[in-house]
């Protein structure tokens, strides 16, 4: 087993980084572009963002697939090739014809991208001693974060150069070149034991927590919210291109800049946890995710950015709580516990434009707001349900 701070710890951490960071920069890469291309193909504000939807939901797809796959033939294979494939498709991306050829290119590429994300961690539990995978998890999240606003930030000033054939080149060149130093740095798997697979066994476990209301709850408060959070961003793209602020790509990508506060709300989740009611401080993250969402109707854009950064911070408190939540009590297959949290998550992000279209198309950023808080509103009883159930546990 890998001790936590040795040279093999330092290497494999930093190859999965790595990974994880190319994994998030290829996921949301074109969101700065979609007013572009939406010019571009004259399509609808929901059409342009299903480039956006379509690769979450082949991620939360993948999630399911590549997660069993690996207990029977392997992880680091997994790995690799997956992380080799989205550098290919955003290469394809770059020169894709018509909007058709680049809404496919997405569903393939989303679906290649869950790959690491599926595995990454489970790779972390077989080769890791404990104290090491604690350490080894914290950064790996942290490059996540990082390769998401990397990834706006290098699409949108790709494309203030080149347009967006620039920014997926951009991205795709960077990909190829990153997958081949992690295929260098990730260590072949000492630890490993195949396990055979058994599709009744995943199934039935898979059932049991979605039986578990208590889970089921926490499943449905993250995909709610980020389905609002990460669609929001699509939309002020579009506000934010439009007069009197008239941003170009690279202007919307550094709004992404704005996720540094989840980055803030994640970091102290734990702390707040431990003090107060994880369940309390999840109504407080959507509390505050609502606050944001009121603060960026104003027309100052130092407002809107404040208000963004609000949300982010929000978001990812009530999102890392819930997470964590799901850890704690399920009733036996944590993994797939876990993984069908992610799979609410992305499921959500990717109905997010369906939601909210018809409230841009109403009323614009005020409709959108107004979608928000319909929703937030649900997940913020789902907060407070959770938090009752913590109450009488406390009390028996």
């Amino acid at each position: 087993m890998i001790e936590a701070k040795s040279r093999a710890w330092w290497r494999a951490t930093l190859a999965l980084c790595l990974g994880s960071f190319l994994v998030f920069i290829n996921l949301y890469a074109p969101q700065p572009l979609l007013p572009g291309l939406k010019e571009t193909y004259q399509v609808s504000t929901l059409g342009v963002s299903l480039l956006m939807s379509v690769s979450t939901l082949s991620l939360a797809i993948a999630l399911l697939v590549f997660g069993p796959l690996s207990d029977a033939i392997g992880r680091e294979g997994i790995m690799r090739i997956t992380l080799l494939l989205a550098g290919g498709c955003s290469i394809a991306l770059a020169f894709a014809p018509t909007f058709e050829s680049l809404l496919f290119l997405r569903l393939v590429q989303g679906f290649v991208l869950g790959g690491l994300p599926a595995v990454a961690i489970a790779w972390m539990g077989d080769e890791f001693e404990k104290p090491a995978l604690l350490s080894a998890v914290g950064l790996y999240i942290g490059a996540n974060s990082l390769g998401g606003i990397s990834g706006r930030i290098v699409g949108g000033g790709a494309a203030e150069i080149g347009g967006p054939t620039a920014a997926f080149l951009a991205v795709g060149i960077m990909t190829l070149i990153g997958c081949g130093v992690f295929w260098r740095l990730l260590p072949n798997s000492r630890a490993f034991t195949p396990q055979r697979f058994e599709l009744r066994k995943a199934a039935s476990d898979l059932v049991n927590h979605l039986r578990n209301p208590v889970l089921l709850a926490a499943y449905c408060l993250g995909g709610i919210n980020f389905l609002i959070f990460i669609n929001q961003y699509s939309y002020i793209t579009f506000r934010l291109a439009a007069a009197p602020y008239q941003l170009a790509a690279s202007g919307l990508g550094l709004i992404f800049l704005t996720y540094l506060g989840g980055t803030f709300g994640s970091m102290i989740s734990g702390h707040l946890a431990g003090r107060f009611s994880p369940a309390a401080c999840m109504m407080v993250g959507v509390m505050i995710l609502m606050l944001g969402t009121a603060i960026t109707l104003a027309d100052s854009l130092l407002l809107i950015i404040v208000g963004l950064t609000v949300n982010a911070f929000g978001f990812f408190l009530a999102h890392s709580l819930a997470s964590s939540w799901v850890g704690r009590y399920a009733q036996g297959a944590r993994g797939s516990a876990s993984a069908l949290y992610l799979v609410f998550y992305y499921v959500g992000a990717s109905l997010g434009g369906f939601w909210l279209e018809p409230f841009w198309r109403w009323a614009g950023w005020s409709g959108v707001s107004v979608g928000s808080w319909l929703l937030l509103s649900i997940t913020l009883l789902i907060a407070f349900g959770l938090w009752r159930f913590e109450r009488r546990q406390a009390v028996g």
